[in-house]
């Protein structure tokens, strides 16, 4: 496990299932049974929190990774690896959660 990965986790109801993108940093999956993550929906309103995602990054559909919704689960609840994401759309992430946490 490792940073912009995203996965299908089983989140609480009435979420269940969908792909998150894990956002705690590397070295912390080794140590830690836990892990920071953000939702990714389909759901695509085209504000600053949001970055876009489709096939070329691996994704079925095009989806958002909504960085509003930030949350710490355990690590059991990922379920099965989609893809890693490449160094640009990492980037997208972090500039999204500055502007999401009000950082900048």
């Amino acid at each position: 496990m490792k940073k912009g990965e995203v996965w299908w986790a089983t989140l609480q109801k009435p979420i269940g299932t969908r792909p998150v993108v894990l956002l705690s940093r590397d070295e912390s999956y080794r140590f830690r049974n836990a892990c920071t993550i953000a939702q990714v929906t389909s759901r695509i309103r085209n504000i600053p929190v949001e970055v876009l995602l489709d096939q070329k990054d691996g994704l079925p559909i095009k989806s958002v990774v909504n960085l509003d919704t930030l949350e710490t689960i355990q690590k059991s609840k990922l379920k099965r690896k989609i893809c890693t994401l490449k160094p640009d759309k990492i980037k997208a992430i972090n500039k999204a959660i500055k502007f999401a946490l009000d950082l900048e």
